[in-house]
């Protein structure tokens, strides 16, 4: 065990949540051991009990219990210094760029932040896209390891935080493709299940789900919240999948993924909600579609619009479909161009 450590918040890490300053520098330790020293007052800042949300500013002293791990040091830059060819993937990725902002087309199977086990991640690979800036640029929202596309990140603390409140507010428009099993009818509709977090089976939490739950029992049912997606289904193939559009109202986590599979169409090669390895028999249900459709989870988010933290001026970005993706599309006789831009026009 290491002894008590305290230290000085800097300038570069200000204005973050205090569980990411912390997993940043201490890689090892999870989210749910985070959670725990806040819970029971081990983690201070100015000597003041925090939430894992609670974020912190430069010059604050953070007090960090003892960590039971073979190396008890803070990450030092020098330590965060990535691989060249790292650093070439990742700028790879830049779809687009201005003085407050950069977006990316995040890869499938890349973590956007390090967790227990994990590390490689767009959060310490963004020390490759400071683009001679000071500051490395910092996340404003998440997208989950497997899913793939449009990732904004703020290169300002000022940009950082206009952009948080503006995904905190909802003020952003996403729109995902998915290839999903099975044909959703109607062909155009909502999803307002709400979702409650069910724990892992990992000493940490690790491999949680979220549990869809009845609109009529969301406030009886403790820890649901609502959630709220819109869908379309753009094409088929026969009775078997279907090229469906999805833009969350709500943001919480695995929503497209639970929603799609409450309905009975879960996202091809989503092994929590879709049946894990079942095959997709033609019935509509199961994970996979068998054949040299790839097994990977085929969840893509295609287009993003937001207001530009400076400039208020209305930026849309949309991302090329990851390869997998893009095997299937070809398989089926699909390319991206069939698709309007926004299949929801007019009815948000």
């Amino acid at each position: 065990m290491s002894g008590v450590q305290t230290i000085t918040v800097t300038e570069e890490d200000a204005d973050q949540r205090v569980d990411r300053w912390l997993r940043r520098l201490f890689p090892h330790v999870s989210q749910g051991r985070i959670e725990k020293m806040c819970r029971k007052g081990e983690l201070r800042i100015d000597g003041g009990r925090v939430k894992a949300s609670t974020r912190v500013e430069a010059g604050q002293s953070v007090r960090v219990p003892p960590l039971p791990s073979a190396d008890h040091q803070p990450i030092t830059p020098e330590k965060r210094r990535i691989s060249d060819a790292d650093a070439k993937m990742i700028r790879d990725c830049v779809i687009y760029k201005d003085d407050d902002v950069i977006v990316l087309n995040k890869p499938h199977g890349l973590a956007v932040q390090g967790g227990s086990g994990t590390t490689k991640h767009v959060d310490g690979l963004s020390e490759a896209l400071r683009f001679g800036y000071d500051e490395k640029p910092r996340l404003v929202h998440r997208l989950d390891k497997d899913t793939s596309g449009v990732l904004v990140l703020a290169r300002t603390r000022a940009a950082a935080q206009a952009l948080t409140a503006a995904f905190r507010h909802r003020n952003t428009r996403k729109i995902y493709w998915a290839l999903v099993a099975g044909v959703p009818t109607p062909y155009l509709g909502e999803i307002k299940a709400g979702l409650v977090k069910a724990g892992g089976h990992g000493r940490s939490g690790e491999g949680e789900k979220m549990i869809a739950v009845h609109p009529s029992e969301i406030d009886s049912t403790p820890g649901a919240k609502r959630a709220h997606t819109f869908y379309a289904t753009l094409y088929r193939v026969a009775g078997r999948a279907s090229w469906v559009a999805m833009e969350p109202v709500t943001g919480r986590t695995h929503q497209l993924r639970a929603h799609m599979a409450e309905i009975g169409h879960p996202i091809v090669g989503d092994g929590k909600y879709g049946g894990s390895g079942q095959e997709n028999l033609g019935d509509g249900w199961g994970a996979q579609l068998g054949g040299i459709i790839s097994k990977k989870l085929h969840l893509h988010c295609r287009r993003m619009a937001f207001e530009h933290p400076v400039t208020k001026k209305q930026i849309s970005v949309t991302a090329p479909l990851p390869e997998h993706m893009k095997d299937s599309w070809d398989t089926f006789g699909w390319t991206e161009d069939l698709a309007a831009e926004d299949p929801f026009e007019g009815l948000l």
